[in-house]
């Protein structure tokens, strides 16, 4: 057990010492994560002074919370360090689906939180617990949610620049922790008005609800990344910048697909190109898509585009080509491109 512990824990240290092999995007992210961990950390002191003050179960949940931020940003850290990492013989697409894994992780933590948080405050129900000082709490709770709230907002920004579901998921994380911070601050203004402490625990018991879902949520969208569950606002997104600008030459295009792994994407289609054009300029046709699509995507991406000749005369009745001289049949019909009839691994043809 020492040997995997001191195997794991030298992998790590090459990891972190290697990092000057790692793109400039992915050292973005590093350190945008770094931070985060070491804000959310001195957050965790503050969360945990709040509940000291006040012995308030609402920021006690706040500051449970807290230790998930935590947790799961060190996690996320080591994570994005293992998921920048170059291809190998073993993993030939990379390692960027450990960025989903971590997300799951963060998930699960989320929900175990709010588990432990609907049992406390309703065991408090019953031992009601004296409350102090409600007034620093306040004070301290909203100034930590004001800074999640800011670092939820560039986790998001830059997660969705990147194409990172990890940041994004932080970034998710942070905002509702920060509408959650709202809604205690707003509570705990009520019960130091009105002195009714066993708000405190329907507050608490509210919030774990909503951690709940912020919870499951992360768990989805991590398992069906996992899942190669198919993406398709970025499907959506491809098949429009292709259709408008598609080109004379490019006859058909089908199968397509896109697969995320981290903040990489992998694109797979068919490109049905005329019988007649020489390698060369086959390849320049492909070419041409692979940079449509790198340009649109914003991301690190992956292609596999296989060119197939165009079958006469069925490929005829929907080719544009108007110079071609060996064309076998009338054009009858343009195939408008959209995700119904270019994801199914079968060529188009004309309805009449």
């Amino acid at each position: 057990m020492h040997r995997h512990f001191i195997l794991h824990t030298t992998t790590l240290i090459i990891f972190i010492l290697k990092s000057s092999n790692i793109s400039e995007n992915d050292l973005s992210k590093i350190r945008t994560i770094r931070i985060v961990l070491i804000v959310s950390s001195i957050l965790l002191i503050v969360k945990f002074t709040a509940w000291y003050l006040t012995h308030s179960n609402a920021i006690l949940t706040d500051a449970l919370e807290s230790i998930v931020n935590v947790v799961a940003g060190g996690f996320a850290l080591f994570s994005i360090y293992f998921a920048s990492q170059p291809k190998d013989e073993n993993h030939p697409y990379g390692h960027g689906k450990m960025e989903f894994l971590s997300a799951g992780f963060e998930g699960g933590l989320i929900f175990i939180a709010g588990i432990i948080i609907v049992g406390n405050s309703i065991y408090s129900l019953f031992q009601p617990i004296k409350l102090h000082a409600l007034e620093s709490g306040v004070w301290l709770s909203a100034s930590a949610g004001i800074v999640n709230f800011l670092m939820g907002k560039i986790l998001l920004a830059k997660g969705k620049k990147s194409n990172s579901l990890l940041m994004i998921a932080n970034g998710k994380h942070l905002i509702s922790d920060t509408i959650s911070s709202v809604g205690l601050v707003a509570g705990l203004i009520v019960i130091w008005i009105t002195g009714l402490n066993w708000l405190d625990q329907v507050i608490a018991i509210l919030f774990a609800f909503f951690i709940l879902k912020t919870g499951y949520g992360l768990l989805k969208n991590s398992i069906t990344s996992l899942l190669d569950e198919a993406d398709y606002e970025k499907l959506q997104l491809l098949i429009f910048e292709l259709q408008n600008n598609r080109k004379e030459k490019w006859i058909d295009i089908h199968n397509l697909r896109v697969i995320k792994y981290g903040s990489n994407l992998h694109v797979d289609c068919h490109i049905t190109l005329p019988w007649y054009e020489a390698l060369e300029s086959a390849h320049e046709e492909v070419t041409a898509v692979e940079k449509l699509i790198k340009k649109n995507l914003g991301s690190d991406v992956e292609f596999f585009i296989h060119s197939d000749p165009c079958i006469t005369p069925n490929s005829c009745t929907i080719c544009q080509i108007k110079a071609c001289t060996f064309r076998k049949a009338a054009f009858k019909e343009k195939i408008e491109w959209n995700i119904q009839n270019m994801l199914p691994n079968k060529k188009h043809e004309s309805s009449s």
